[in-house]
């Protein structure tokens, strides 16, 4: 190779200056040679651009701070310019010195690198569509397996906490119609003050296993005809508990506590378990206290006769402001009578079928889906 660092009259100098006016003709503007200590050797200016040139010497450059070959578009005057610096390396690939040179882009090579671009981007776009074409129906399969596998779970979660209802209704009643209507009762009550669909779920769970802390109370107890005594009346109060320790380790069920821990909670304070009062009381809870009274007032009993809609609401309104929020007291006496004479003449199977039909329309909608 030529040695980088002659001195300034030496035959290598004079030979790379002639080699860089040799490349410094046609589209090449400027060609520069530097020593390693960045000390410019050679420049050779093609003398057709030596105003581009002059514009270039304004700017200046920066030399590869990795050692590795430096490019750089740029526009002059509406020309396009491509400036390169590559390090020269020695037999020891050290390097030894820098070129440098500014390239005048023309039209032609322009025109051929859009066509060559156009083309390029052209064949992605189309192997993109053939693709997408190919692949649509398969993904479009695949997505109605998982729309359909969503509803099966959602299905499924209904169904098991409606089995979960029936079978703690088992335990006190021959029929399952109380869990049915007292869960009517809230979804019309949760549609009137307007309840979202994921809170409206979240009572439905709730309305359905209101009482599941029941399996844990003794049939002497739960089944007793007379009155409970004070020792066990306060063994009954502790379904409630029992209930929120049988759902804790049920991540899906957690959504049914606000009810199942707080709807024996009245509004003035005095309930229980913890003495929450007013709106301290989850609403799903106030909802739920008010439907769930109405509907013990309301139907028949082994121990009682029905109490007619007028006289079960009386009840309820006169506890209103002490047992139960007032503002849904208020709300669910517009409604209570005409669901009443509904639902009371309905037998269990239409109720428990209008009831899937509703739960599944809020559980779908919480979950984002639509019916298949």
């Amino acid at each position: 190779g030529i040695p980088l660092e002659p001195a300034e009259d030496s035959a290598s100098v004079r030979l790379l200056q002639s080699r860089a006016r040799e490349f410094a003709s046609e589209n090449f503007v400027v060609i520069e040679i530097y020593n390693r200590q960045r000390q410019r050797l050679v420049e050779a200016v093609n003398p057709r651009h030596e105003r581009i040139e002059h514009e270039l010497s304004k700017r200046g450059h920066d030399f590869p701070k990795d050692d590795r070959p430096h490019y750089q578009r740029m526009t002059i005057d509406e020309t396009t310019l491509v400036q390169t610096v590559v390090p020269l390396r020695g037999p020891d690939q050290q390097v030894s010195g820098y070129f440098e040179g500014v390239f005048i882009v023309d039209q032609a090579t322009m025109k051929r690198l859009r066509e060559d671009l156009i083309h390029a981007l052209t064949v992605t776009l189309v192997a993109v569509l053939l693709t997408t074409v190919a692949l649509y129906p398969v993904i479009l399969s695949l997505n109605r397996k998982v729309l359909d596998f969503s509803r099966e779970v959602v299905k499924g979660n209904l169904e098991m906490a409606s089995v979960l209802g029936a079978a703690i209704a088992k335990r006190d009643s021959d029929t399952n119609a109380h869990n049915f209507r007292v869960t009517l009762y809230a979804i019309a009550l949760g549609e009137a003050v307007g309840i979202d669909a994921t809170a409206m779920r979240a009572l439905i769970l709730g309305a359905f296993l209101h009482d599941v802390g029941k399996i844990g109370i003794s049939d002497n107890i739960l089944l007793k005809p007379a009155k409970l005594d004070p020792e066990e009346f306060a063994i009954m109060r502790t379904h409630v508990t029992l209930g929120l320790d049988i759902l804790q380790d049920a991540e899906w069920l957690q959504a049914a506590t606000d009810v199942v821990g707080n709807h024996h909670e009245k509004f003035d304070g005095t309930g229980y378990p913890r003495g929450l009062k007013g709106e301290a009381i989850p609403l799903n809870a106030r909802i739920f206290a008010i439907v769930d009274v109405f509907d013990a007032l309301a139907s028949e009993r082994p121990y009682k006769q029905p109490m007619s809609c007028e006289a079960a609401l009386a009840i309820i309104q006169q506890d209103a402001g002490s047992h139960f929020d007032p503002r849904l007291v208020e709300r669910f006496a517009r409604q209570a009578c005409d669901l009443h004479r509904s639902y009371s003449a309905t037998g269990e199977e239409t109720l428990k079928k209008l009831l899937r039909e509703k739960g599944l329309h809020y559980f779908f909608a919480a979950s984002q889906l639509k019916p298949a």
